[in-house]
């Protein structure tokens, strides 16, 4: 049976998926948990000195982690990063037969994981970055785009998206880091198990009332960011919220370092 018509069928058991295997970085240290206190900061944008009180953090996976502090690596699981050369075969063509971008991200570019074999070849790639995340002392990765396939005009299934979040996971455990879901509410609460996520990060939940998307399933495992541009309400109305995670913050939508003169963070 094809592997994508399995996935929409039924779930194998976690962490074993007949004909796919994750690639094998080497470190066997079982995953830390995010702490049961976090308060996060997002710092996309750069790296800085995080604000007093925060005990995790989220920076590239070019930067180093944060001394002392629950760091997780960001790594774009599911589209290209910017400036990086990828072969044409793994990435998405469109009618034109041209790379297929992001509309709102055009220097990403969808990768090509509708095939076993295409996925395989991804993977042995993004294998190298997570096993840099691990090395450099990260605690976890998310996994950013893993809803590519909605925009992706029919070349990429959901079942394909599924097929390789599962390889990202499996990879991200066998190197030691716990794995996290990136935005993506859609996901039931059968694909997230079958993964195997062991948290989320959610962007702007509040705003477009998800919240519950995640935190039914995860609990206070929930990193929700709200930015400043885009707030239904005030920031004092987004954590009087019953509904958002108790791990909030408010962030300039550029993510700037602390220098900038744009920079804005607050957590509930």
């Amino acid at each position: 049976m094809n592997l994508a018509l399995a996935l929409a069928i039924f779930w194998p058991a976690p962490l074993a998926v007949a004909g796919e295997t994750a690639a094998d970085p080497g470190r066997r240290e079982s995953p830390t948990g995010l702490p049961a206190n976090a308060v996060a900061d997002y710092q996309l944008g750069g790296a800085y000195e995080p604000p007093a009180g925060v005990n995790v953090v989220v920076r590239d996976s070019s930067a180093a982690p944060a001394s002392g502090l629950y760091n997780i690596c960001y790594v774009n699981g599911f589209q290209t990063q910017p400036a990086t050369q990828w072969p044409a075969d793994l990435l998405v063509a469109d009618r034109a037969g041209q790379p297929l971008a992001d509309a709102d991200w055009p220097d990403e570019y969808l990768l090509n994981i509708s095939s076993q074999k295409l996925r395989q070849r991804i993977l042995g790639r993004l294998a190298e970055t997570i096993s840099k995340c691990a090395r450099a002392g990260f605690n976890a990765v998310e996994f950013d785009n893993l809803d590519s396939y909605t925009r992706s005009k029919g070349a990429l299934k959901k079942a394909d998206a599924l097929a390789f979040a599962l390889l990202l996971v499996r990879t991200a455990h066998a190197s030691g880091l716990a794995a996290g879901q990136k935005n993506t509410p859609q996901l039931t609460e059968k694909d997230r198990q079958g993964i195997g996520f062991d948290f989320a990060i959610a962007e702007e939940c509040h705003r477009y009332d998800e919240c519950t998307a995640y935190t039914r399933f995860y609990g206070n495992k929930v990193i929700d960011i709200e930015y400043t541009d885009n707030l239904r309400g005030s920031f004092s109305d987004v954590c009087a919220d019953p509904t958002v995670p108790r791990n909030t913050i408010l962030r300039d939508r550029k993510l700037s370092p602390a220098t900038h003169r744009q920079y804005h963070y607050e957590h509930c």
